[in-house]
């Protein structure tokens, strides 16, 4: 797909199918969060991808947004590898460029996604038993779209040009 299509077409899915994403799409989502720039290149993004049923029910303790997609990428990132300085840290910058990417990559190879970020980190946390320096950001799950799934009234709602960009 061309870039300007992927950017202009992605939306929101909030109800997906029970349909598997083959692993070769799902490889090249993966290899978008790899590929994608990180401060300093330290990459310390961490993706953890859920799609056992034991799994996604841990993610559904979370968050009532998995949208029964059947996979649920956990975007995290290792506070200790992220650079920082003095009191500022790339983490989380770090890993929602991550998550961009593979949202994007996403839409590209034609499968459905959508940003999560109203969930509750510290479930995550517990429930993958992930270490305290790592740091959930976001979830994305993955999926195909019902037939009757469709951007929210919002989607399509810009602001002009000229109110988000200023030349000096």
């Amino acid at each position: 797909m061309e870039f300007e299509k992927v950017i202009r077409d992605r939306f929101s899915a909030r109800k997906f199918r029970d349909d598997l994403i083959s692993d070769d799409k799902l490889n090249k989502i993966l290899e978008a969060g790899v590929l994608a720039p990180t401060a300093k290149n330290n990459q310390p993004q961490k993706v953890y991808v859920v799609k056992s049923k034991e799994g996604l029910s841990k993610i559904d303790k979370a968050t009532p947004c998995r949208y029964n997609a059947p996979i649920c990428l956990i975007i995290a990132s290792d506070k200790n590898i992220a650079w920082s300085k003095d009191n500022y840290s790339t983490f989380e910058m770090d890993a929602t460029i991550v998550a961009t990417h593979m949202m994007l990559e996403a839409t590209n190879v034609g499968v459905d996604n959508i940003w999560i970020e109203m969930f509750d980190k510290d479930i995550i946390k517990k429930e993958f038993d992930l270490d305290s320096n790592v740091e959930p950001i976001c979830l994305i799950p993955l999926g195909y779209k019902t037939s009757d799934c469709i951007p929210s009234p919002m989607h399509s709602k810009r602001k002009n040009i000229s109110d988000i960009v200023f030349y000096r």
